[in-house]
């Protein structure tokens, strides 16, 4: 029988866990898609570690929603939504990052982060790398569907799934 998970808002104690998930997930996820350079480099825990502190404490990021999936103490997965970065965007949020373990892919952390840091009533947006099928039917179970817009970021390509969810009908 598995121990409950937890999920709450990320604090400024967390950085160095988040930090060590972020890195993680990476190589789990990116493994073959990301050159191992990036994923094997020394210094990329400690630049996540840099990446998570302002995200949790500068001011510029005071929009951004930042949460933790946590187990027996421990971290197993992380998210984070803000405004979207492009002026012309039509939805609420982006998500900027959800990671959990592999080993607890299924366990409903992923389901449960996406909504700590997205509201199910907002319209949202992200980029999910391609391929990544398990990801991106995560992402269509939970609404979001591909725009047909395409990146490259860090050697990845990836697509943007969008979520637009619409206004309640007015009732008579």
């Amino acid at each position: 029988m598995g121990s409950s998970l937890t999920v709450r808002l990320a604090r400024v104690e967390d950085v160095a866990q988040m930090a060590c998930v972020h890195v993680r997930c990476w190589q789990e996820t990116y493994r073959g898609l990301m050159s191992d350079a990036v994923l094997d480099d020394p210094s990329f825990p400690a630049a996540r570690e840099r990446f998570w502190t302002a995200a949790l404490t500068d001011e510029r990021y005071r929009e951004n929603r930042a949460a933790v999936a946590e187990r027996e103490g421990e971290l197993i997965g992380i998210a984070m939504s803000g405004p979207p970065l492009d002026a012309a965007a039509v939805w609420a949020r982006q998500l900027y990052v959800l990671y959990v373990y592999t080993a607890d892919h299924g366990t409903g952390a992923g389901r449960a982060l996406l909504q700590a840091v997205i509201d199910p009533a907002e319209s949202a947006a992200l980029w999910v790398a391609d391929p990544n099928p398990r990801a991106q039917a995560f992402y269509r179970k939970h609404g979001f569907v591909a725009d047909g817009t395409t990146q490259v970021e860090d050697g990845v390509l990836e697509i943007r799934m969008v979520r637009d969810v619409q206004a309640p009908s007015p009732v008579p």
